[in-house]
């Protein structure tokens, strides 16, 4: 018995030894992270280019080689470029009119069906789970045109009813999403809930939906980021300006520099406003980065 003992820990005292540094695993580091510095620096290279750009005057705009950081830099644009059109409606109705109502929408909808599949038993389910999946492989272009007649025949054009209904009846993707994540989560606990005397709805909101909370958060920065971004539905379905998204807002930014007799400063502009709009996805994207990365991980852990 000492000696199984001593044997234990000699190997839990050669288990804890560092690995020995070679040479080829110095050159190997090298290149493993040159090429990670490689790949961000193209990533954020963009990002960059755009946001100096909107420092710069006409003059300095396509000049070769480029300017990489204006001198001096004209700040000023970033103010003018917001007062050239009436973007604080356009964001508000970004926020409040669209993103946050499919937001909702999404999450909630969602959320039922996706435990329906994943924790319910009833007859035809699984085949029913294979045709909502199938459903992704139908393109958007394919049903633009009818499903665009049937919210005219009901009166919703040039409004964001087309834009925010659709997403309080599900979506396939995110069904499937959170399925999966509603499956990694052990039986017994539900049916602990049972013996308490808890029905289904009480389950699904007192016990299930603190254990997805990850799964949730990745629906709801997906749908947000989807409507933030949204450019062909709003070109779609809303005509009068008053009602434009930021996306047909900035789309419009050219024109309206044209009729208000500014085109030196075009280019700049667009790229001022184009770093305003994108600074909130960086901002929400950086801060609920944890929580994002934890719910796409866990999901799909269990088929």
């Amino acid at each position: 018995m000492e000696k199984s003992y001593s044997q234990m820990s000699v190997r839990s005292r050669g288990s804890t030894k560092k690995k020995k540094v070679t040479p080829l695993g110095v050159v190997i580091a090298i290149i493993k992270y040159s090429i990670i510095l490689i790949l961000s620096i193209s990533f954020i290279l963009p990002l960059y280019w755009m946001a100096m750009s909107a420092l710069k005057v006409p003059e300095q705009v396509f000049t070769i080689p480029p300017i990489w950081f204006p001198v001096p830099a004209r700040w000023i644009n970033y103010i003018e470029a917001w007062q050239v059109d009436d973007f604080t409606l356009y964001l508000c109705n970004t926020i409040f009119r669209y993103c946050i109502p499919v937001m909702i929408g999404t999450v909630v909808s969602n959320t039922f069906v996706a435990y329906s599949f994943g924790r319910l038993k009833w007859p035809g389910r699984d085949v029913l789970f294979a045709i909502c999946l199938m459903t992704m492989m139908i393109p958007y272009q394919v049903t633009m045109v009818p499903v665009f007649i049937i919210f005219k025949q009901l009166g919703w054009v040039n409004s964001f009813k087309p834009l925010v209904v659709p997403s309080f009846f599900a979506s396939a993707y995110y069904i499937f999403m959170l399925r999966q994540f509603f499956r990694t989560i052990p039986e017994e606990i539900s049916d602990s809930a049972r013996i308490d005397g808890a029905n289904e709805m009480q389950i699904l909101l007192y016990v299930m939906l603190p254990l997805v909370k990850p799964a949730l958060a990745v629906v709801a920065l997906f749908s947000f980021m989807g409507a933030w971004n949204d450019y062909m539905g709003p070109l779609i379905y809303i005509n009068q300006s008053d009602k434009f998204p930021i996306s047909l807002g900035l789309a419009s930014l050219s024109a309206t520099l044209n009729q208000v007799g500014i085109k030196g400063l075009a280019y700049p502009y667009l790229m001022a406003v184009s770093t305003i709009v994108t600074i909130p996805i960086i901002l929400i994207f950086f801060f609920a980065q944890r929580t994002f990365i934890e719910g796409i991980a866990l999901t799909g852990m269990k088929g």
